[in-house]
């Protein structure tokens, strides 16, 4: 089976993986300065959670590099990382002065195309950060949706459903990043339009700590109010009016009865509303 960097560069029978190991490619591992080494532009990953990093660090310390990253060189003395940026900032934790690397020679096209596909692959991005490598991706090769889809190995469905996310305004798309929302209440949060409304829906997911089936709901009531308005008047049932007659005898017998009560008898009571008529069921004890 193609890997889906074959998938992005082509080939013939010899499909070579750019991300493949050392191991197999038999490349010169070499130390290089970590001050001459700089993250990944393409980078798709903008929130990197410093527990992972620190523990990453601690295993590093314990056994060492067991797989060198991946740089390619931009000019005379510096570097820029194409895969291992968790490590290189693993390794900068720990205060090494110089770390194993492979050197390849790629260009922007590809050096980009190897950061997105390889972050894709561990299914660790955000549902933003996923979309924006969608983005780059379509952008990059000129591809379709259903194309990119295709090349990744994903649905065409899942593609579509990421990149409308980054319709959504810039304080939304933040909050996904941070994990504050989920990607299904952000979906839920595409069918309006107004800006300002999905900024208020967001505040109340937080506030209210809405589930989706709320928020759908809360959605469902603002964008059709109307129909809201006649589902309630289905559900609540008809009711006839009633005379002043019949409420002064209503009155009046519910008086009475709390004077029974009063007097030490446990009256245990019972109404019914039917549609003609009122039921008032009265239960005296016959020992006091």
């Amino acid at each position: 089976m193609k890997s889906p960097f074959s998938r992005f560069f082509g080939g013939g029978e010899k499909e070579v993986d750019p991300l493949a190991s050392e191991a197999n490619h038999h490349e010169k591992i070499v130390q290089v300065k970590l001050e001459q080494i700089r993250p990944n532009k393409y980078q798709p990953r903008t929130v990197f959670s410093e527990e992972k990093i620190e523990e990453l660090a601690r295993t590093i310390h314990t056994h060492g590099v067991i797989q060198p990253i991946v740089i390619r060189s931009v000019d005379t003395d510096s570097y820029e990382i194409i895969a291992g940026e968790r490590r290189y900032r693993a390794m900068k934790k720990l205060g090494w002065s110089e770390v194993p690397a492979i050197i390849r020679e790629l260009d922007d096209k590809e050096t980009a195309s190897i950061a997105l596909i390889e972050n894709l692959q561990r299914e660790e991005l955000t549902a933003i950060e996923e979309a924006y490598a969608y983005e780059k991706l379509l952008e990059l090769h000129g591809l379709t949706q259903e194309a990119l889809a295709q090349r990744l190995g994903k649905g065409q469905s899942t593609v579509a459903n990421k990149l409308r996310l980054l319709k959504l305004p810039e304080t939304i798309k933040d909050a996904i990043l941070r994990k504050e929302i989920s990607e299904r209440h952000a979906r839920a949060l595409i069918p309006i339009k107004d800006d300002e409304l999905q900024q208020k829906l967001h505040q109340e997911i937080i506030e209210e700590q809405l589930n989706v089936k709320q928020l759908e709901a809360r959605i469902e009531q603002l964008l059709n109010p109307d129909e809201e308005v006649v589902k309630e008047k289905k559900r609540a049932p008809k009711r006839k009016s009633v005379s002043k007659d019949v409420r002064i005898a209503l009155n009046t017998i519910r008086q009475s009865l709390v004077l029974v009560t009063k007097s030490g008898i446990d009256v245990k009571t019972e109404e019914e509303d039917a549609e003609d008529f009122y039921t008032i069921t009265v239960k005296i004890p016959k020992k006091k």
